[in-house]
């Protein structure tokens, strides 16, 4: 009796359990309303998108609200908030320019006399295309200064106008290292030491037309070694090279008698037709340079330059000849450079793309280089007698060169020629050969083995290390 009472208590409780839940209503679903300020189910964004909704319309940039809308790229900054500013001619007066606007070469910009350049970081300043006297520049004359110092984060960007690199943003996505020759390049021209032809005590800059006078460098009347020109530091100059004359383009830096005074740290150079950095006489001291696919040489340097090049990054392209071409002086005043801790990476498809060229009298130390990915073939070159002479009289030195794939063999001695090709000189450098005393100097090396050559790790800011790795 007990067990059919409680199994008719448990019938009953099932029953009042199914007939409660079906006498429950509904739960009504949350419909997109499109017009209650309030973002309901369906919709994308507050009253709009979604199966019910108009689209939503992209926010319009305010440039003065505070909050990052529209095609800004930053708050308040970027896309329609960007004021394009173009420049031309002389800055007469100390100028400023910041990192909200974009700054467009019109021509030859150059900074005055006695005048400073002040770059905020992270600006772009992108050059009109054009050739001879249209080609765009920014110079800074003798006398005058720039400062321009980026950060890793915010680099100063030197670029062509055609690049759609904007505000706030490091890279554009048109433009890769093969383009070339967009718009000139940077020149900063000082009072420092140079070996010149005559010995005459200023020249013309390579790259400015000969009746522009702040093209001028060297210590005319005011000879001064610690001359101070400024400072640029995580600077990257891209697809510049200009044409102005036949075989004369502007190297992506040029740096022309400039002082010691000056300081040159993390400087990108990426596809520029002619040079990446070139050194005319001067004495300021370089580090950390990168190079990477440039039209002509690497790193070249002219005119007794007597300052350091220390810890740089050369990445060659398709179409780069040397990884250095180094030349001595012109007059009689003479000049020792040093060039170490250096990573030299060759292509293989460049139909030049060699290591490097010692020519015209040169004198100094190259040291610490890390070679890698060099064609078979290519060298490393004394061009004639008068460098070959300064090699046996202890005036151009080499130490500690690692290479793989190849040993000493990379070590040549040439001899001046005529237009036919003929020889005008005989070797000099014999019993042993340059090739054979290359031996104590050259060490060949498995890649990932290599003890000297650049720190790369410092170069992981550039546009060349987002795009690569930078893996050598």
């Amino acid at each position: 009796m007990k067990k059919l009472l409680l199994s008719a208590l448990a019938i009953g409780a099932l029953a009042f359990a199914s007939c409660s839940d079906d006498d429950e209503p509904p739960i009504a679903e949350v419909v997109a309303t499109c017009n209650d300020g309030i973002k309901n189910q369906g919709e994308t964004e507050i009253d709009c998108g979604g199966p019910n909704c108009q689209p939503c319309t992209e926010a319009t940039a305010t440039c003065e609200d505070g909050i990052q809308n529209g095609d800004e790229t930053g708050v308040d900054i970027g896309g329609s908030c960007a004021e394009i500013i173009t420049v031309s001619g002389e800055l007469t007066a100390d100028t400023r320019w910041t990192a909200d606007n974009i700054y467009v070469l019109a021509g030859k910009v150059v900074v005055g006399v006695g005048k400073t350049l002040t770059i905020d970081p992270g600006t772009i300043i992108k050059g009109k295309a054009g050739s001879g006297s249209l080609a765009s520049a920014l110079i800074v004359q003798r006398g005058s200064k720039i400062m321009a110092v980026g950060t890793p984060e915010k680099p100063i960007i030197f670029t062509a106008e055609e690049d759609n690199i904007g505000v706030g943003q490091t890279a554009g996505t048109n433009l890769d290292e093969t383009a070339r020759g967009k718009w000139g390049g940077l020149i900063v021209l000082g009072r420092a030491t140079g070996s010149f032809k005559n010995d005459v005590t200023e020249v013309q800059i390579e790259g400015i037309p000969a009746d522009d006078i702040f093209g001028l460098y060297g210590p005319g009347d005011a000879l001064n070694d610690d001359d101070n020109s400024g400072e640029l530091e995580y600077i990257s100059i891209r697809h510049g090279g200009a044409l102005i004359g036949e075989g004369n383009e502007i190297n992506g830096l040029t740096l022309g008698s400039v002082g010691r005074g000056t300081k040159i740290n993390h400087i990108e150079v990426v596809g520029n037709v002619d040079d990446g950095v070139e050194f005319f006489g001067g004495t300021v001291d370089a580090s950390n340079l990168l190079v990477w696919a440039q039209g002509d040489d690497a790193l070249d340097i002219d005119q007794a330059y007597s300052g350091t090049i220390d810890n740089a990054l050369v990445v060659s392209g398709e179409a780069s000849d040397h990884a250095f071409e180094i030349d001595g002086p012109e007059g009689s005043i003479t000049g020792s450079f040093t060039l170490q801790n250096t990573t030299i990476v060759g292509s293989a498809t460049a139909a030049d793309g060699e290591y490097a060229d010692y020519r015209s009298n040169a004198m100094g130390t190259t040291k610490n280089i890390y070679a890698i990915g060099f064609q078979a073939g290519k060298d490393v070159e004394l061009d004639a007698n008068d460098v070959a002479q300064n090699f046996l009289d202890g005036e151009l030195t080499f130490e500690a060169w690692q290479v793989v794939g190849f040993n000493n063999s990379i070590f040549s001695e040439k001899v001046l020629k005529d237009e036919a090709d003929n020889d005008l000189e005989t070797t000099i450098i014999l019993a042993p050969t340059f090739t054979e005393r290359a031996a104590d100097w050259t060490t060949q090396v498995t890649a990932g083995d290599q003890t000297v050559g650049a720190d790369i790790s410092v170069f992981s800011w550039t546009y060349a290390f987002a795009k690569t790795g930078l893996s050598f």
